[in-house]
């Protein structure tokens, strides 16, 4: 067996914690190191096995993640997949060099946006996400690499996004050796129609690579939203806990879906996800603590489970 498919078994669905990453990159307060290791202990024990958890920059810009090593380790310790994001050379060779199991590229949509978030061009993130894979592919543990495209259903800077635009950067992407793609609706626009068309588009270009969904649920399509990349094929689904997370550029907007949310709609479609629900709701305890200015959603912490009936008849639909 591969290493991606060891990490991302192409027939069964595959949900990815990014709170930890995602989730904390605009907060005024983030959890100490031992409260995020009681998070990915308690989320591990829960059932869920990727997290993405940290960015490889300078401490002094991002401090939240000083801690990335320690978090890489805790990972390694409690047998989970540790994913992280780079954002320019020097975060790829670190990234390789931290025995990180899978290593994040961001390439935007559009140009407005690279230039925005990152100062560079498309063709230049391209590039990042190439050197990325050749060093991955040198490296003893050769960690996966995943290619994320910000802005594929719209940017807030330049507004519409075509999909032929999307479908030729995936396709670059993916000549490049990425072994993930990942389409993100970075800023909400997007509703289920267009995640089909462009799922099912996209697929269609890059073969064998792996297809994931990053969604946030800045207008409520989100779980729309996820249960159309299920129903398009896509396997690779991200959420944060409480649904934690933001763009700079998408001010006052909601973050990712929640991942408790996303594991009760994936086993109500009949998606095995071995994931506990009451076990994963009771973790919000960890960032409502560390962070109690930050705002948890989530359909399920609020109506509670439903009867054990659910489970049976989820089980019964099993794909």
């Amino acid at each position: 067996m591969s290493r991606l498919d060891s990490i991302y078994p192409a027939d069964r669905v595959t949900l990815r914690e990014v709170g930890l990453r995602d989730g904390l990159q605009l907060t005024g307060r983030y959890p100490t190191t031992a409260a995020k290791q009681d998070w990915l202990g308690r989320e591990s024990q829960a059932g869920v096995r990727h997290f993405e958890i940290g960015s490889f920059l300078p401490g002094r810009s991002a401090p939240q993640f000083a801690d990335i090593a320690e978090m890489i380790r805790t990972c390694r310790d409690l047998g989970v997949t540790s994913a992280a994001l780079v954002l320019n050379d020097r975060g790829a060779v670190d990234a390789v060099g931290s025995g990180v199991d899978e290593i994040v590229c961001v390439v935007s949509a559009t140009e407005e946006h690279s230039q925005a978030n990152m100062r560079r061009s498309i063709a230049d993130a391209v590039g990042l996400v190439s050197k990325t894979v050749r060093l991955a592919a040198d490296a003893d543990h050769q960690p996966v690499t995943h290619a994320g495209i910000a802005m594929a259903f719209g940017c807030s800077i330049s507004g519409d996004v075509a999909l032929d635009q999307v479908a030729r950067i995936a396709g670059a992407c993916a000549e490049t050796g990425a072994d993930v793609i990942g389409l993100a609706d970075t800023v909400g626009y997007a509703g289920p129609d267009q995640i089909a068309l462009s799922c099912e588009r996209v697929a269609s270009l890059v073969g064998a690579t792996r297809l994931g969904i990053h969604l946030h649920d800045t207008r409520g399509m989100g779980m729309a939203n996820a249960a159309a990349a299920l129903d398009s094929g896509v396997r690779i689904v991200d959420a944060s806990l409480g649904g934690l997370g933001g763009c700079p550029f998408a001010p006052g907007a909601t973050g990712n879906i929640v991942m408790e949310d996303l594991v009760f709609l994936c086993e109500r479609k009949g998606f095995e996800t071995g994931i506990e629900l009451d076990r994963l709701v009771g973790v919000r305890e960890i960032p409502a603590t560390e962070m109690p200015e930050e705002q948890l959603y989530g359909a399920m912490a609020r109506a509670g489970l439903p009867g054990a009936s659910w489970r049976a008849a989820s089980l019964q639909n099993q794909r």
